[in-house]
């Protein structure tokens, strides 16, 4: 079994392998960037992996899970209902007889919705490379990452050789609002050695990341014509009220944020957001409702419990002091998020590989470590299984925003980089 850590030819015919199927690797790319694979419009988009994988020789699993049938598994949330069902793609290369570590590459193709087309320079579904970034929504989250880690095989087998343990190349959806994409593929049975998760870091570690909370305020007012609005209450304003209350609550977390031995250094590391808001139904009239979707971040060891009690108790003390809402208290819904915070443990063989094919590609010692202010599903797998799980991908720019982008070179060393650590971790076997 070789390993491309002791074997300089090997890398260099692993970095050729990666530079000869580049461009093609960007094209595939912009290809995957033009399906708009919004929440529970993720098809296409998973049809598009299914068949990329099936023309490589990969065996692949198809199927959809219920929600329902996911209840009992560790960090599964709900939605509120606004999910049934769950589809998942897995692609699985086995050698014949497993000499090496198995791995899990995972990813999720769900984008965020992009906004108005008319703030973006150029459309959010029409790739275009300028200056060495592909732009288009999801190009960086995380798109590129998910493109990087299948080139990486592919580069590999170009070299002649196959891993010698079990590759799982999975692809999920609801990455960006619950996690239950993972969570169907461990409810699936897949497990292994360790997972490998390229967001896009700019080829850093994610030694932290932060947990969230998501809740809907639902707020009701008295409407009333204008003229007349001392008879009523306005839903909007009460809203307003309420939220400033959670802006409060928020610094007085982040004051607690900064004894925690992760994010201490972090300036303001737990965000919340007041995301989403509709209410009213008439300008002319007071509004009669008002929901407000909001997220708020948890440090790695907060219960997501005790949070959520804390943030019930933030809106009724700042209802009591509301006029109208003292006698008709809002309501809370918990509308997707309620993921723990996680930190990386127990790591160490795979770090170890991780910073030996960094340090090849890069000539830096180790990558970066980083302490997310974001969730990823690094958490299912380390967290609730065991398994290590390394959060290692390229660099991007705007992600959620207008303008999102990746680095093409920064794509290209994270390939290069992926290949050498599946040689690394799993070793390899001439084809």
């Amino acid at each position: 079994m070789t390993k491309a850590s002791t074997d300089p030819g090997l890398r260099q015919a692993i970095a050729t392998a990666v530079a000869d199927g580049f461009d093609r690797q960007v094209q595939f790319l912009a290809d995957f960037t033009s399906i708009p694979s919004l929440r529970q419009q993720e098809d296409a988009a998973l049809d598009f992996v299914a068949g990329a994988l099936r023309t490589r020789g990969w065996s692949v699993d198809d199927w959809t899970t219920p929600v329902p049938a996911l209840q009992a598994e560790p960090g599964f949330c709900d939605c509120a209902g606004e999910r049934a069902e769950v589809r998942s793609v897995v692609g699985t290369l086995a050698p014949a007889r497993e000499t090496g570590r198995s791995l899990i590459l995972q990813g999720h193709l769900d984008v965020v919705p992009e906004g108005p087309d008319a703030m973006w320079t150029t459309p959010p579904y029409a790739p275009r490379v300028r200056d060495g970034w592909m732009y288009g929504r999801g190009a960086g989250d995380m798109k590129a990452g998910k493109v990087a880690a299948l080139f990486a095989v592919d580069a590999l087998r170009r070299a002649g050789y196959a891993p010698a343990g079990r590759l799982h190349y999975q692809s999920v959806v609801e990455e960006e609002s619950s996690g239950l994409g993972a969570v169907a593929t461990l409810h699936r049975g897949y497990r292994a050695d360790c997972a490998l998760i390229p967001e896009p870091t700019a080829l850093g570690l994610v030694r932290a990341q932060v947990g969230a909370i998501w809740f809907r305020l639902k707020v009701r007012g008295r409407p009333a014509h204008v003229a007349y609005a001392g008879t009523g209450s306005s839903a909007v304003t009460a809203a307003m009220h309420l939220v400033s209350a959670l802006q409060d609550m928020e610094a007085a977390w982040n004051a607690e944020a900064a004894s925690h031995p992760h994010y201490r250094e972090v300036e303001h590391p737990l965000n919340f957001n007041a995301g989403k808001i509709a209410g009213g139904d008439w300008t002319s009239s007071l509004p009669a409702w008002c929901d407000v979707d909001c997220r708020m971040g948890l440090l790695p060891g907060d219960d997501v419990a005790t949070r959520r009690a804390q943030i019930e108790k933030t809106v009724a003390d700042a209802a009591a002091t509301h006029p109208f809402l003292r006698e008709n208290p809002p309501e809370i819904a918990w509308t997707g998020f309620q993921a723990d915070g996680y930190v990386l443990e127990n790591a160490d063989a795979p770090e170890a590989a991780l910073a030996r094919a960094h340090k090849a590609v890069t000539g830096e010692d180790a990558p970066e470590n980083q302490s997310w202010t974001a969730v990823t599903d690094t958490r299912f797998y380390g967290l609730y299984h065991g398994i290590p799980s390394l959060c290692y991908g390229p660099r991007a720019d705007s992600i959620h925003g207008f303008d999102e982008s990746v680095d093409l070179g920064s794509v290209k060393k994270c390939t290069e980089v992926i290949a050498l650590f599946i040689a690394d971790w799993c070793g390899l076997e001439p084809i």
